[in-house]
């Protein structure tokens, strides 16, 4: 069943903090994946779990069934078991304690939907179709990868430093012309190798904007 509700899209940051992982198999295997590269502290409970799970020894694992209640002890959940009625268990208890839960390709019991995943370097763009087509969202991910190469992540860069200028002078970034700035071909020179030439016509439309 696909989420019909109105959705609000927002990054979680899980460094640091605790996370579960209900379920071992392979679809359990990528979450935990996802969960630790996003610096989450990650726990896996499940009979069961996949040899790519143990071995890493930055997880704990505990293979044991779902214990009802113990989802109030993270601030994110996974469920991915297969299983509607563990699933429907964790979605529950989430529910009570008030942590967000999301049941892998079980919309109707998710309190939060994981969208497809472009990342390049710093640029990170996500695909979700609100659990209509997940099809469409990872074949819309893989061409989105195809266009998105490593300028991306230097004109983020090279605009982060820009606005960290700005802000070292007392100024507000809001009232700057960054759009005007990215329009003028600053991605060109940067595909092209010419990172300096690049850098200097920023300054030109910052300078230029803030006149």
């Amino acid at each position: 069943m696909p989420v019909d509700h109105p959705i609000y899209p927002v990054d979680l940051i899980l460094d640091g903090r605790p996370c579960l992982v209900v379920g071992g198999g392979r679809v359990a295997t990528g979450k935990v994946r996802g969960l630790r590269e996003a610096g989450a502290v990650v726990t896996v409970v499940a009979p069961e779990v996949d040899e790519a799970i143990a071995a890493d020894e930055q997880v704990t694992v505990e293979r044991r069934p779902y214990r009802r209640g113990e989802v109030a002890g993270y601030r994110f959940v996974v469920a991915a078991t297969g299983d509607t009625e563990v699933n429907q268990a964790v979605f529950d208890d989430g529910e009570a304690a008030g942590v967000w839960v999301n049941c892998a390709d079980d919309p109707a019991r998710c309190s939060a939907i994981l969208p497809a995943k472009v990342t390049q370097g710093r640029l990170m763009v996500t695909v979700s179709t609100r659990g209509h087509s997940p099809a469409v969202a990872s074949w819309l991910k893989e061409r989105l990868a195809e266009e998105l190469g490593p300028e991306y992540d230097q004109l983020i860069g090279l605009l982060g430093e820009a606005r960290r200028e700005v802000q070292a002078q007392g100024l507000a970034t809001e009232r700057v012309d960054w759009r005007r700035a990215l329009d003028s071909g600053i991605l060109d020179l940067i595909r092209a190798g010419r990172p300096e030439d690049a850098k200097e016509r920023l300054r030109a439309c910052l300078s230029s904007s803030s006149d």
